[in-house]
């Protein structure tokens, strides 16, 4: 089992920057593929990048490409998911989720792990 807590959301302008981070602690954190979704008010969860166990492969939705980078540490046990050029349409709470799957996944469903969430709001 794995525990999660997310830090580093907050407000900024349109255009700006955050770095988020997920600090787990449980055994074998290297052994989960890590993910990031997120929850705009009055819409379903979803999701927004996700990395491999030995961070050798990541995979973004199509609206945070080239915008957003997720990135790992698995001696700090640490997840961080870098947003630049960020929009408006970005504002939500951001989860971090562990996924004992072999392969990095896009589904809710195939993450057993979350944590409590951070929110991100992006002014116009």
């Amino acid at each position: 089992q794995v525990q999660m807590v997310e830090s580093g959301g907050g407000l900024v302008q349109a255009g700006g920057s955050l770095r988020l981070s997920c600090a787990a602690s449980g055994r074998a954190f290297s052994s989960y593929v890590m993910g990031w979704f997120r929850q705009a008010p009055g819409k379903e969860r979803e999701f927004v990048a996700t990395i491999g166990r030995g961070n050798g492969n990541s995979y973004y939705a199509d609206s945070v490409k080239g915008r957003f980078t997720i990135s790992r540490d698995n001696f700090k046990n640490i997840v961080n998911l870098q947003m630049n050029s960020l929009k408006p349409e970005d504002t939500a709470v951001y989860y971090c989720a562990a996924s004992a799957q072999l392969e990095v996944s896009t589904f809710t469903y195939q993450y057993h792990y979350w944590g409590q969430g951070t929110q991100v709001t992006v002014s116009s």
